[in-house]
């Protein structure tokens, strides 16, 4: 439900600005992937809710997205569905044992979660890949932290709201 202030925002202004959708695509291939363990009522619960949620947040990008990024989020939602049909038919006709099964659906999802935390660069990558995106959103903060400070400062001189700093520090 994180993604809730986002989409109220998106809702009030009536557009999807600079956002991106990669996150919701990556999280939304994640909750579709098959199950591959036997008795996993709760995993099927989590995932089939994760992907309401995440089709609901795709649907609300769609309507208030320009047509070029409309058809761009369409399509990889196409691809999505191919993949997961297509890992689930791998999975279940190839796989003849759970392992096996895990390991494919497993490194499916491992793809799906890089996409979805590497999109903002976050360090949240469930691998050594999280600490290169990490990296390289330490490089790009380095890198323009003189042009947002004069933003913030511009801003704070036409009073504009803008972050609340602390007054301690």
């Amino acid at each position: 439900m994180s993604p809730v202030p986002t989409f109220v925002q998106i809702f009030k202004k009536g557009s999807v600005e600079q956002y991106s959708a990669a996150p919701y695509l990556g999280t939304l291939i994640n909750c579709g992937l098959p199950m591959v363990h036997p008795h996993n009522f709760l995993v099927i619960t989590i995932n089939a809710s994760g992907m309401v949620i995440e089709l609901a947040c795709l649907l609300l990008f769609l309507r208030y997205s320009n047509q070029r990024a409309r058809v761009q989020v369409l399509v990889l939602m196409l691809v999505e569905l191919v993949v997961i049909v297509g890992v689930a038919l791998l999975a279940l006709t190839l796989a003849h044992t759970t392992k096996l099964r895990s390991t494919i659906v497993g490194s499916v999802a491992m793809l799906g979660n890089i996409i979805k935390y590497a999109a903002p660069l976050s360090v949240m990558a469930p691998n050594g890949l999280g600490t290169l995106f990490g990296l390289v959103q330490l490089i790009l903060y380095a890198t323009f932290y003189k042009s947002t400070e004069i933003q913030r400062m511009e801003r704070q001189g036409k009073g504009e709201i803008g972050l609340v700093e602390n007054p301690k520090g």
